[in-house]
């Protein structure tokens, strides 16, 4: 679950940009004790026309939030974005409509508007018109603007995006819009994934001299969707690009996200070979990090993700796998004390839910397992998706090849998972641990994923987007376990439950013939 981005353009209706021009802090902003967005749940097609006619009636756009209370990012929204008094307020002028993933039609929904990961937000016209995708991994202010941008622009992406390729003249908001599109939950609908690193090139490109905050956004992006030596190719001009934002506080502050989340692409895709220049690079980072893990105008998150790239970069030439990384040791104190303090400071239940998981997963990244258990651990009682934790702790000894408790963290996490979506990936999540270490335990395994079908047969949403997905997890991983034959039977009555299963599924959007495939061998090529 990746987070989003955006661009700014203020409304002279709103406060934000003056407010943000004098530093005041996040708190500025909070929502009075009763003030709330007036989402609009939907969880079927009916709720979406009804929201879609009154946004017509009203000649409003429309909001779409997709999300699930276990998840982080979307924890994170609530902490810091759908909380102010700023957003509330603007959102007045829109439909909101908020999706839960667990809902009964959830699924259904996410296939019709495309959304897969967790969270996505969508801007539409008031006649269904998608105008962007808002990034979540930028900062509550910069996402306000980009909504800005949305509104006061009105277009939709994709035609922008075609006359920015056609070659085109484009405003300077309509570049922004694109700068700050949420390309990580765009599901590749404007541009296959394996595309985007150079249609990004493209468009910084052809935006230069328009917007130079905009270009380097465009530029930064390309580098990171660049990874794994895929897309751009070291270029000293964009290197000196990359330099010049590092070494610049204003900069560095206005391409955070991109800076934190694509750190190691960046660095790997400028210097891909360890050597002076990676060194030099590494040491501008470092200091750029820093500063903005200092930074009191971001979220808790947003500076915990800067310690983590500052992580992820200290391990850029050490295998994954490695458990006990040699990284500096104030580094490891930073991380140590980061995860302490957010511990004894957080109360809020959704900020925990963002940042606990997060300092957790950091602690496991410099080596410190203990401390990331026993934060987990003690922060069981204070989650309102305990699950969560309960699976990231399985992942913690799984890891160090504690196979009996990692199953037991597993088992417990998938019984106390709540919502038939959630349900199901974690379920899918236990049956892989399963047959990875324990796969001697048929009766085990046959046990729980029998249990899944029976919960997939009670959920008519099981076979769409995300409980689809989770359940080919578990029929690839079930077939993975019987390679050689040796679980013949757990699979045969396994078929024969679904195939009982599957004759009541509705033959709609490939629904049924999701569900006769969960078990059957993908064809051999010849």
């Amino acid at each position: 679950m990746k987070k989003p981005n955006r661009t700014a353009f203020a409304i002279a209706s709103l406060s934000l940009a003056a407010a943000l021009s004098v530093g005041l802090p996040h708190a500025a902003f909070a929502a009075s004790a009763t003030a709330s967005v007036a989402w609009q749940a939907a969880s079927a097609d009916a709720d979406i026309e009804k929201a879609f006619a009154q946004a017509k009636a009203e000649k409003k756009p429309v909001l779409l939030y997709w999300g699930a209370k276990w998840c982080p990012p979307c924890n994170q929204l609530k902490a810091t974005l759908f909380n102010r008094q700023d957003f509330i307020e603007q959102t007045q002028a829109i439909v909101p409509v908020h999706i839960d993933g667990d809902s009964p039609g959830a699924q259904k929904l996410g296939t019709r508007f495309k959304v897969r990961g967790y969270p996505t937000m969508i801007l539409f016209s008031a006649d269904g018109r998608e105008i962007t995708r808002l990034p979540g991994e930028i900062d509550a202010p910069q996402v306000i603007k980009v909504l800005q941008l949305g509104l006061a622009g009105g277009r939709p992406v994709g035609d922008v995006l075609a006359d920015a390729k056609a070659g085109k003249k484009l405003s300077a908001n309509e570049w922004r819009l694109l700068g700050f599109y949420s390309w990580e939950t765009g599901e590749s609908q404007l541009v296959p994934a394996a595309e985007l690193p150079a249609l990004l090139a493209q468009l910084a490109a052809a935006s230069q001299g328009v917007d130079g905050e905009t270009t380097t956004r465009l530029w930064l992006k390309a580098l990171s969707a660049s990874n794994e030596g895929k897309g751009l190719k070291p270029d000293a001009k964009l290197a000196e690009l990359v330099r010049s934002v590092l070494t610049s506080p204003a900069e560095s502050r206005a391409q955070m996200d991109v800076l934190t989340n694509g750190a190691a692409d960046i660095v790997k895709t400028l210097t891909p070979e360890a050597g002076a220049a990676r060194t030099k690079l590494l040491g501008e980072f470092e200091v750029a990090l820093k500063r903005l893990e200092a930074d009191s105008s971001l979220s808790r998150a947003d500076r915990l993700g800067a310690l983590g790239a500052r992580i992820g970069l200290a391990r850029l030439d050490t295998p994954k796998t490695e458990l006990q990384p040699k990284l500096n040791a104030a580094l490891v104190k930073d991380v140590k004390d980061a995860a302490a303090k957010a511990d004894r400071e957080i109360t809020d239940g959704y900020e925990r839910q963002a940042v606990i998981s997060s300092a957790a997963h950091w602690l496991g990244q410099a080596g410190l397992w203990k401390d990331s258990d026993d934060l987990l651990k003690s922060s069981l009682s204070k989650s309102h998706s305990p699950y969560y934790l309960m699976s990231q702790l399985g992942g913690n000894a799984k890891k160090q090849g504690r196979k009996e408790e990692a199953l037991r963290w597993y088992a417990e996490s998938f019984e106390k998972s709540q919502g038939p979506a959630t349900r199901l990936q974690w379920g899918s999540g236990y049956v892989a641990a399963l047959t990875e270490l324990a796969p001697q335990d048929a009766a085990r395994i046959e046990k729980t994923a029998a249990q899944l079908f029976n919960e997939a047969a009670q959920d008519k949403g099981s076979f769409y987007e995300r409980s689809a997905r989770s359940l080919q997890r578990v029929g690839g991983t079930l077939l993975k376990w019987n390679a050689d034959g040796k679980h013949d039977a757990s699979i045969a009555r396994l078929k024969t439950q679904l195939d009982g299963i599957c004759s009541k599924v509705d033959t709609a959007d490939k629904q049924r013939a999701t569900c006769e495939g969960l078990l059957k061998a993908p064809a051999k090529k010849v």
